[in-house]
């Protein structure tokens, strides 16, 4: 796992790097930051819209009576969405994208479900006594 994250920390802004020299020197500087804030303008823009219809369902969710849990996975993933459409890169682009458009939000949200393991409360014997 440490692996893992080191890679995700030195990995991932190489990779962004190299895609905007890339694609910097297909199409020119300025037209590369100017792309660049445009995803992020239209990211905040879709990021507001798709927040306030995860936030209606969830008040209707909760006026039912229900808890509103795949709201608030939504929510989750709509936040990271945003960070990551906020972050200079056309990698970080496309992955925040995919959080914020809802067939794909969804699909990674069941996807998460299904591969990660929750579990909360604290560890067994971890509790008073110290477990002895």
């Amino acid at each position: 796992m440490p692996l893992l994250i080191l890679l995700l920390f030195i990995g991932a802004p190489l990779m962004e790097l190299y895609v905007l020299i890339e694609v910097g020197s297909a199409i020119g500087a300025l037209p590369t930051i100017a792309l660049c804030l445009l995803t992020a303008a239209a990211g905040t823009a879709l990021l507001r819209q798709q927040g306030l219809e995860t936030l209606t369902r969830a008040r209707a969710n909760m006026n039912r009576g229900s808890v509103p849990a795949i709201e608030l996975f939504e929510g989750v993933a709509l936040a990271l969405g945003g960070v990551l459409l906020l972050t200079p890169g056309f990698i970080t682009d496309v992955f925040g994208f995919a959080c914020l458009i809802p067939w794909t939000r969804r699909f990674l949200i069941r996807w998460v479900l299904r591969h990660v393991h929750v579990s909360y409360g604290p560890p067994p014997g971890n509790g008073p006594g110290g477990g002895y």
